[in-house]
C-alpha cells in the first residue's frame, strides 16, 4: 500500500513553514494519486480510524489511548493535534520510533497509520566479577527492576553508576561492561549482563609538598583528612586516593593556613602521577602569602550589652594571630546548640531580628583591623507557641515541658531546651523534633511549632526458657505514657488509656524454684500542674530451697514483702536541671529454714524499713537513648534508724545471735555517680564514668548489714535477688567475681567508652561502642584501696527498640585475676548480653 508519510509535515511545522514544498508534493501525488489526490494541505479533516503496525506487547487500543486522538474529532494536517500524539508517545519512554502516515482519505475522513518500534523491555539482570550479596544490593540501589524499559539512557547511566561505587572506595580502575541479550522465553524482552572488574584499590604511594616554608610537609599532610600516603602497618586510617575526597583536603589545606594568619595562603598547583596500576604520587604547590594579625575590633551599634560585654564573648585581642574561622564562630556561632556567641547572647535576650555582622576595614603592613557592626532592632515576643503530629500523647504533656512560653522574649536557648525536654518524655523520635520559627517582622512577634513524631514508648517482656532444671517463664509489661484518669473510660482502651505521661509496670516471674511479682506507677507531675513525681510499688518474692541436687524443697523458703514511696521534686536552684528525690521503703524477710551464707540465722523475720534521699542533676540529651551532650550526676544517702542505739541500748550484741542482731537492719550508705558526654570527630560520642559506694553502721557489736551490699563485676544484672543488693557492671570478669560471696560494702568504678550510631530512628536506635573500665569493691573501708583495680577492655553493641527497651552485647577483656587470694589467672575474654540497662 502506497502511503503519504507525514514526518515532512511535521517537520515543517517545526520549522515554521506552512505548506510542503512543490517538489514535496508532486513527488507524494505521484506515489498514490488513489488516495491523495483529495488531500489538501492545512485543510481540516475528521479522524476516520488510527492503525498501528510494529507491535509486540502493546495492543492497539492502549496506544490509541496514549495518542489522546479520537474517533471523530476534527484533525488539521500538519498541525498542533498530530504533534502532541506523536510526543505523548515518546514521552511514555516505551518506543523508540514512532512513524505516522496517511493511510486513505475517504472525502472529509482521514485514516492514520501510526508505525511504532517498541523498546525491550528488561526481564533478568546478572552481575559478575562480584559477590553475590553486594551484586544484590547494587541492583536494588540502582533501580534496575523487571519491566523497565532498555533504553541507551538506562545503559549508560547504569553503568556509571556501577563504575561510581567502586571509584568512590578507591578502585580507580573499575571497569564496567553491559551487554544485552534478547530473551527467548518472553516477546520484546531482553536480558542484561553486568560484568564489572573493580581491578586493584588505588593507593598514594607518596605526597609531596612545594612552596611550604611556615608549615612542616608533616603539618601540611596532617591538615589532609581524607587523603594519606600508604606505609607499612597503617590501619587506622586507609590510604586509598579519591578523588572527591582529595578535593576537599586541598581546601582544608587552605583552612588550615588561614586559621594560623596566612588568609592568602592557596592551591596553586597540584599533580597525580600514576606510578603503577594501583599506585599514585601527587605534588601539591602552595603559595603561603604572610602571616596576619588581628589589629583594632571596635563594636559599633551596640546599645543593649556594652562594648566590654561583648568583647568577653568575642575573647579576641588585638595581636594575636588572625583567625577568620575563630572570628566568624565567635560572632555567628560554631553550629552546635551550646555555642557561646555575640549571636546566641543577642538571640537569648529576645533579639531575633538583630544582625551581627564582623567586617575586615582594613590592612595595615600585617594587621588587619575588624569591625564588628550590630543592627538590634526591637525585642521579639512570643505569639503563639503550638505542637503538632502527637497523635497519642496529650496536649499538656508536652506543653508543661516546654520553656517558650507565648508572651515571653524570644530565646534561643530556650527553644534548644524545649527540645531537648520533650526527647526526654521518651515518647518521640528525638531525630524529628523539629521547631518552625515563624517572624512576623511587622508586628515583632514570633510564632513557634514544634513537630514531633510519635514512637512505641510501651514495652514488653514475655520469654520462656530453660536453665538450672527449671522453665523459666516471665511476663512484663512497662506502659510508659500511661493515663490514670481514662481507666474507667472504655473508648480509650488503645490496649489501654494513653497519653497522660504517667508510667505503669507490672512484672511476674516463676519457676520450681522461685516466683516474682512487682507492680509500680509513677505520676510525674502531682495534678497536673507542678513538675513534683509521685511514686509508689510493691513486690512480693518467694525463693525455695534445694533438696537433693536438683529437687526444689519448699519446707525451706525466703518469703520477701517490700513496698516504696517516692516523692521528686524538680528544683529552681542551682538550676532547673536539678531534682530531689525522697523515698521510703519497707522490706520484711520471712525466712523459713533458709539457708544464707552471709548470717547465721535460718528461721525467722528480718525487717528494712528505711529512708533514701537523693540529690541530682541531668542536663544529658538531647536524645535520650543516646546523648551526645551535657552530664548526669548524683549523690544518695540512704539509711534505717539506729535502732540498738536508741531502743535497745542495754543490749548485748556482741554475744547476741544473728536473729536478735537483724531483727531490724540498720546501716546507712552513700552513693555518687557521674557521667559526662563530649562530642568527639563526626558523629561519635565520648562517655566517662565514675560510681562510688559505701555501706557503713551504727553499732560495731551489730557490724554491717548482710543486706544491701554490692556485688561486683560481669553484666550487672540482679539475677532475681530481692535482699536490697546493688550489683554493678565490670565488663571482663564474670558477675559478682570482684566481691566476696557476701558481697562488698565500698566499691568504686570507672569507665571510658567511644561510641558510635550506626542508626538512630523511630524503629531502632543502633550504636557500636569500644571501652575501658576499672573498679573493685572491698570489704569495709579499712580495707579500701581506690587505685587497686581491675581492669578491663572491649567492644559492644547497643540496640534499642521501643518495643524491648535495651539489648546489647559486649566483649571484654580481664587484664587482672578476679581473685588474688586465690592465685586465679587473669580473666581473659568474657561475653555479656545486656537487657534493658545501661553501664
Amino acid at each position: 500500500m502506497n502511503k503519504l508519510r507525514l514526518s515532512l509535515l511535521l517537520l515543517s511545522i517545526i520549522l515554521g513553514s506552512n505548506s510542503l514544498t512543490a517538489q514535496e508534493t508532486n513527488n507524494s501525488q505521484t506515489e498514490n494519486t488513489n488516495t491523495t489526490s483529495s488531500y489538501k494541505q492545512g485543510e481540516t479533516y475528521t479522524l476516520g480510524g488510527i492503525r498501528v503496525v510494529g507491535l509486540q506487547k502493546f495492543s492497539e487500543e492502549s496506544i490509541r489511548i496514549y495518542t489522546g486522538l479520537t474517533i471523530g474529532q476534527e484533525i488539521k494536517i500538519p498541525g498542533d493535534k498530530l504533534t502532541s500524539a506523536i510526543k505523548r508517545l515518546y514521552e511514555t519512554k516505551k518506543f523508540s520510533t514512532v512513524d505516522v502516515y496517511i493511510d486513505k482519505i475517504d472525502g472529509n475522513a482521514i485514516y492514520l497509520l501510526f508505525e511504532v518500534t517498541e523498546l525491550p523491555e528488561l526481564d533478568e539482570v546478572t552481575v559478575r566479577g562480584i559477590r553475590k550479596g553486594k551484586a544484590k544490593d547494587l541492583k536494588k540501589d540502582s533501580n534496575l527492576e523487571k519491566g523497565e524499559m532498555v533504553t541507551e539512557n538506562l545503559l549508560v547511566t547504569t553503568k556509571n553508576y556501577f563504575e561510581k561505587q567502586y571509584i568512590d572506595k578507591g578502585f580507580l580502575n573499575a571497569k564496567v561492561t553491559i551487554d544485552t541479550r534478547k530473551d527467548s522465553t518472553s516477546a520484546n524482552s531482553v536480558d542484561m549482563l553486568i560484568n564489572l572488574d573493580k581491578g586493584k584499590r588505588v593507593k598514594v604511594r607518596s605526597i609531596k609538598i612545594n612552596g611550604n616554608k611556615a608549615f612542616s610537609n608533616g603539618k601540611v599532610r596532617g591538615a589532609m583528612k581524607n587523603t594519606k600516603k600508604a606505609f607499612f602497618g597503617r590501619f587506622w586510617k586507609t590510604s586509598k586516593f579519591i578523588d572527591e575526597m582529595f578535593k576537599e583536603d586541598l581546601k582544608s589545606i587552605v583552612e588550615a593556613y588561614s586559621e594560623q594568619g596566612y588568609r592568602d595562603a592557596k592551591v596553586i598547583d597540584y599533580k597525580i602521577n600514576k606510578v603503577k596500576d594501583n599506585r599514585l604520587d601527587i605534588e601539591i604547590t602552595v603559595e603561603e602569602g604572610k602571616q596576619y594579625y588581628f589589629g583594632d575590633i571596635k563594636f559599633i551599634g551596640n546599645s543593649h550589652f556594652k562594648t566590654d560585654v561583648l568583647e568577653r564573648y568575642l575573647g579576641i585581642e588585638k595581636g594575636e594571630i588572625y583567625n577568620g574561622k575563630i572570628l566568624k564562630e565567635r560572632v555567628k556561632g560554631d553550629g552546635t546548640p551550646t555555642s557561646d556567641d555575640i549571636t546566641t547572647l543577642y538571640l537569648d535576650s529576645g533579639y531575633l531580628f538583630s544582625r551581627v555582622t564582623p567586617i575586615e576595614t582594613g590592612v595595615k603592613n600585617d594587621s588587619i583591623n575588624i569591625e564588628i557592626r550590630i543592627y538590634e532592632d526591637e525585642i521579639a515576643i512570643l505569639r503563639n507557641v503550638d505542637v503538632s503530629g502527637n497523635d497519642r500523647t496529650n496536649d499538656h504533656v508536652i506543653y508543661r515541658e516546654l520553656r517558650t512560653r507565648p508572651g515571653q522574649k524570644f530565646s534561643k536557648t530556650n527553644i534548644i531546651r524545649s527540645i531537648r525536654e520533650i526527647s526526654q518524655l521518651g515518647f518521640f523520635d528525638a531525630q524529628a523534633i523539629q521547631p518552625d520559627v515563624k517572624p512576623n517582622f511587622q508586628d515583632k512577634t514570633v510564632d513557634i511549632e514544634y513537630s514531633v513524631a510519635e514512637k512505641g514508648s510501651s514495652q514488653i517482656e514475655l520469654q520462656a526458657g530453660y536453665g538450672g532444671n527449671a522453665f523459666i517463664g516471665t511476663l512484663g509489661l512497662s506502659f510508659n505514657n500511661f493515663s490514670l484518669r481514662n481507666i474507667f473510660n472504655l473508648k480509650e482502651y488503645k490496649p489501654l488509656p494513653m497519653g497522660d505521661g504517667q508510667k505503669l509496670s507490672l512484672r511476674l516471674q516463676g519457676s520450681r524454684f522461685y516466683t516474682t511479682t512487682s507492680f509500680s506507677f509513677t505520676e510525674p507531675w502531682i495534678g497536673g500542674k507542678r513538675p513534683k513525681s509521685l511514686s509508689f510499688s510493691v513486690y512480693s518474692s518467694r525463693q525455695y530451697g534445694y533438696s537433693g541436687f536438683n529437687d526444689v524443697d519448699r519446707d525451706q523458703s525466703l518469703h520477701i514483702l517490700g513496698a516504696s514511696v517516692g516523692i521528686g521534686q524538680r528544683l529552681k536552684w542551682p538550676d532547673d536541671y536539678f531534682q530531689l528525690s525522697q523515698t521510703l521503703s519497707y522490706q520484711r524477710y520471712d525466712i523459713n529454714n533458709y539457708r544464707f551464707l552471709s548470717f547465721d540465722f535460718n528461721n525467722g523475720v528480718s525487717n528494712n524499713l528505711s529512708y533514701q534521699v537523693s540529690f541530682s542533676r541531668n542536663s544529658s540529651g538531647p536524645d535520650p537513648i543516646f546523648p551526645t551532650t551535657g552530664s548526669e550526676f548524683s549523690i544518695t544517702a540512704k539509711a534505717t534508724l539506729p535502732y540498738s542505739l536508741i531502743f535497745n541500748r542495754d543490749v548485748d550484741y556482741a554475744n547476741e545471735t544473728d536473729d536478735v542482731k537483724y531483727k531490724w537492719l540498720e546501716y546507712y550508705k552513700i552513693g555518687f555517680k557521674g557521667k559526662w558526654y563530649t562530642p568527639l570527630i563526626g558523629k561519635s560520642v565520648l562517655f566517662l564514668n565514675t560510681e562510688f559506694g559505701f555501706l557503713g553502721h551504727y553499732n560495731k557489736d551489730i557490724g554491717d548489714s548482710p543486706f544491701e551490699r554490692y556485688f561486683v563485676g560481669g553484666d550487672g544484672l540482679a539475677n532475681f535477688q530481692l535482699d536490697g543488693r546493688e550489683t554493678i557492671a565490670l565488663r571482663g570478669y564474670e558477675n559478682n567475681a570482684l566481691s566476696s560471696s557476701t558481697g562488698g560494702t565500698v566499691y568504686n568504678k570507672f569507665s571510658l567508652e567511644a561510641r558510635y550510631p550506626i542508626t538512630k530512628g523511630q524503629a531502632a536506635t543502633i550504636y557500636t561502642l569500644g571501652f575501658l573500665e576499672a573498679g573493685n569493691s572491698y570489704d569495709g573501708f579499712d580495707n579500701f584501696e581506690p587505685f587497686n583495680l581491675k581492669r578491663s577492655a572491649g567492644l559492644g553493641l547497643r540496640v534499642f527498640m521501643p518495643q524491648f527497651g535495651l539489648l546489647g552485647i559486649d566483649f571484654g577483656y580481664g587484664f587482672d585475676p578476679a581473685n588474688e587470694q586465690f592465685n586465679t589467672g587473669i580473666s581473659g575474654w568474657q561475653t555479656h548480653f545486656i537487657f534493658g540497662q545501661q553501664f
